[in-house]
Order: structure tokens, then C-alpha cells, then sequence
């Protein structure tokens, strides 16, 4: 059977691309809150998530989700974890990721017909903090940060430079979404097995 990761990106990787040069296809599958709340189009919570501005976008959104979901997908089955619940409760994540991270925008803009979105960078967000609760000690990096640090380190950097620059706005990215997913994906992670927090605290003090 394919891995749900595979499958997410390569139906994410088909219509993103298809969207690229069909502008009437992008602005039916785009969120834009003012026309899920006037004309009832809630598809658009999740639609969005399946087209990206270009390339660089698309590339960027799904190598996370690959690096991380395959990995997050396979744990989410171990039986100390989930088990057999694992794949439904990978595909709650990320579909529910896509929902929960644009709630915020949807309330702020739900009367703008100009603010438009897309990307799967909310619901990638949740793959990576989920990710991150899990395993809070694996070493990671990003471009703004050159050596490799702890995961739970990165995640509350992450946390804080995107809250930071959702405020400031004016970037031309969904930073809100991103924070909000990232919230989402920790949350749901602990709350479907509440000792996973004990677990993430033990891991991250070395008293495990």
C-alpha cells in the first residue's frame, strides 16, 4: 500500500502544477475567507492546500512533508504510540491542520474578498510539531539557522520568529498559519495519547 505521505504529495505535486497555468482552477481552490463566510464555499479550508504559488513553494512544502511525514507516519503505527489508529491519526493531522491553521484567518478576513492564500505550509506545520513532540531531541536545521540544533529548540524559535512576523505583517506570507498549525500539530499529538507530554518533558530534561 502507498504510504498516505506519498500519496498527499503526489496529489498535492499534480494539481499544484495543473494550477500553475489554469488561473480560473487557482482562484476556485484558493482560501479566501470572505467567500467561504458570503458564499459558503468550505472546500476552500482545505482546497488551498493543494496549490502552491511556483515551484520554489511547492518544492519547499512538500520536501518537508517527505522528511518529515515519512518519518512521523511510520511512528504514529508503533504500537507504544498509536497503532493501528497511527494512519487515521496521521490523516487527521494533516487534513486537520489545513482546517485549523487558517481558523485565525478566516476570522480576521472573512469580510476582505482581496486576502488570498494557499500552500500546505499550515498542515506541513502540524506534520513537524507533531514530529517535534515525538521526538523532541532529534538535531535540526533551517536556513536562518546554520548548525543543527536540538528539535524542541527549533520548534519554540520557530514558534516565536513566526508570531513575530505575523504581527509585523506585510510579507506576503501566512506566518498566522503557520504558527496555528504548528500549535495544532503538538496539541492534537498529546491530546490523542496524553502521555506523550510526560514523554516529550522526560526526553528533553534526560531523565527518560
Amino acid at each position: 500500500m502507498i504510504p498516505i505521505t506519498y500519496f498527499i504529495i503526489g496529489i498535492t505535486v499534480l494539481i499544484s502544477i495543473s494550477a500553475f497555468g489554469n488561473e480560473q482552477m487557482r482562484n476556485k481552490l484558493m482560501f479566501n475567507a470572505y467567500m467561504i463566510h458570503n458564499r459558503k464555499e468550505w472546500w476552500r479550508f482545505l482546497s488551498h492546500g493543494l496549490i502552491h504559488a511556483d515551484f520554489i513553494h511547492l518544492g519547499f512544502n512538500m520536501y518537508a512533508l517527505y522528511v518529515f511525514g515519512s518519518s512521523l507516519e511510520t511512528a504514529f503505527s508503533y504500537d507504544e504510540i498509536y497503532g493501528a489508529k497511527g494512519p487515521f491519526f496521521f490523516i487527521l493531522l494533516y487534513v486537520g491542520g489545513l482546517v485549523m491553521s487558517s481558523l485565525y484567518s478566516y476570522e480576521k478576513n472573512k469580510n476582505n474578498i482581496h486576502y488570498n492564500a494557499l500552500g500546505a505550509s499550515g498542515a506541513v506545520s502540524a506534520v513537524i510539531f507533531s514530529f517535534i513532540i515525538l521526538a523532541p531531541t532529534a538535531r535540526l536545521g533551517f536556513m536562518f539557522i546554520p548548525v543543527p540544533i536540538p528539535a524542541y529548540i527549533f520548534g519554540f524559535i520557530m514558534l516565536g520568529v513566526e508570531h513575530y512576523l505575523s504581527k509585523r505583517g506585510n510579507t506576503g506570507i501566512a506566518h498566522d498559519a503557520h504558527f496555528w498549525g504548528s500549535v495544532y500539530g503538538a496539541v492534537l499529538t498529546i491530546l490523542l495519547k496524553p502521555s506523550l507530554a510526560m514523554d516529550f518533558v522526560h526526553k528533553i530534561t534526560g531523565t527518560y
